[in-house]
């Protein structure tokens, strides 16, 4: 079968294939899929449909309504052309990043996201852009800022796989976090959290290399700090949001904790379901349209592990008392509510306990879930349904309240169109 034809045909088999399987949940068994390369992938060779490449023409001829006059500029009016916040912003110093040599405290890189593209910003230097497209996964692109009237040329980036396909993100293209203790001048002393994305990462492993502001009430974390290497150790020094570099180089003046930990959540998700999009293709191509019997389980811990991150069943603890959270970003990232007829959401912040006051990810609604194919997005629904069940008798999903839980059911069947039936 060609690659075309497989492509085209998928839709038909995944339908069969999950609709004729049933199977327990909770499962343990590893399971491997092949290069992104591989046919049943296609990563260089599919026509894309992530939300940048689909610009890329408008900003090459220069059709977009960008401000050239100055780098700050140009980046203002980038953002808001890709409906990218401001306020998203966050600053990381650790040379963590292709454009290692002009990263350091006094020029921290900038970085800004939605639920489906993620831009870096490092002064003197390129943008880089993480596009999400609904079946493949990051897709990485970068350019030089505009200079001297030129127009921009946007290059997909191959570099950018050494560290976007790896064991931070399952082995698939998606989003990668750091957490490291940065020497005074570049290069990393130690690092934490490797391997690991999402909100249930501890937050005293995180910010590694990372300003973060708003963050006062955390007792512990790595970030807003250098280190150095003596005969007792490494010992870190203080290295506040400002204290090398001026905010007015950049188009607001903070580096959030709540812009960290929606980022944190939204990488982990990424990853997660990007990872099963792999799965089910390889797991159809080995099995010529069909489930084989050693892939039934791997399945089934997809739904579960996408299932508990969707809940947030492992979210990490917030400090006592909370965080408080940069007024403008929690405006801005309440915009795009959805909401049922009792005015609920998927977006109310509860910063007190937990990120959410009702725990379901807000990212069901992205691309990237709502392309996974029916049959496996259909035993995800019915696994929730489950976790959901107003008689409280799922031991996984207790720390859930039953008002919790009714406000959540309530939410997704007014906001979500193809619940099964009867969900």
């Amino acid at each position: 079968m060609g690659m075309s034809n497989f492509f085209c045909g998928t839709a038909a088999v995944l339908i069969f294939a999950f609709n004729v399987l049933e199977w327990s949940f909770g499962a343990e068994e590893e399971f491997s899929f092949s290069d992104i390369k591989a046919p049943e992938h296609g990563y260089w060779e599919r026509p894309l449909n992530d939300p940048f490449s689909r610009i890329i023409a408008d900003l090459e001829e220069g059709k977009l309504k960008l401000n050239y006059s100055s780098e700050k500029q140009f980046l203002t009016s980038l953002l808001k052309a890709l409906n990218i916040s401001e306020s998203s912003q966050m600053l990381v110093y650790s040379t963590t990043s292709l454009q290692l040599s002009l990263i350091s405290p006094e020029t921290p890189r900038a970085l800004y996201f939605n639920e489906d593209i993620y831009l870096g910003y490092v002064q003197g230097g390129r943008i880089e852009i993480v596009s999400i497209d609904p079946e493949l996964g990051g897709i990485f692109y970068i350019f030089d800022i505009p200079r001297g009237g030129n127009r921009p040329v946007i290059e997909r980036s191959k570099r950018c796989m050494n560290c976007h396909s790896g064991e931070d993100t399952f082995e698939v293209p998606g989003i990668v976090i750091k957490s490291v203790i940065p020497g005074p001048r570049g290069g990393s002393l130690d690092s934490f959290r490797r391997g690991e994305s999402g909100h249930g990462v501890p937050l005293e492993e995180r910010f590694g290399g990372w300003h973060v502001t708003g963050a006062d009430g955390l007792a512990s974390h790595w970030g807003n700090l250098t280190g150095r290497f003596t005969p007792d150790g490494i010992v870190t020094t203080p290295l506040p949001p400002g204290k090398e570099f001026n905010w007015a180089k950049f188009p607001v003046a903070s580096s959030d904790i709540l812009a960290h930990l929606l980022h944190e959540h939204q990488a982990g998700f990424v990853n997660r379901v990007v990872q099963a999009h792999y799965q089910i293709r390889t797991a159809l191509k080995h099995g010529r349209g069909q489930f084989q019997e050693k892939d039934k389980a791997a399945m089934s811990q997809q739904v579960e592990l996408i299932t508990r991150y969707l809940l947030f069943a492992d979210e990490a603890d917030l400090p006592e008392g909370g965080i408080s959270a940069d007024s403008r970003l929690k405006e801005d990232f309440l915009t795009a509510r959805k909401v049922d007829s009792k005015g609920d959401s998927l977006r109310d912040f509860d910063l007190q306990k937990s990120l959410f006051r009702n725990r379901c990810s807000y990212m069901i609604y992205t691309p990237v879930f709502q392309h996974l194919p029916d049959g496996f997005k259909k035993l995800i629904y019915r696994r929730m349904k489950t976790a959901l069940a107003p008689d409280g008798q799922d031991p996984q999903f207790t720390y859930l309240s039953e008002e919790e839980k009714a406000r959540i059911r309530s939410i997704l069947a007014e906001t979500i169109s193809d619940l099964p039936a009867d969900w």
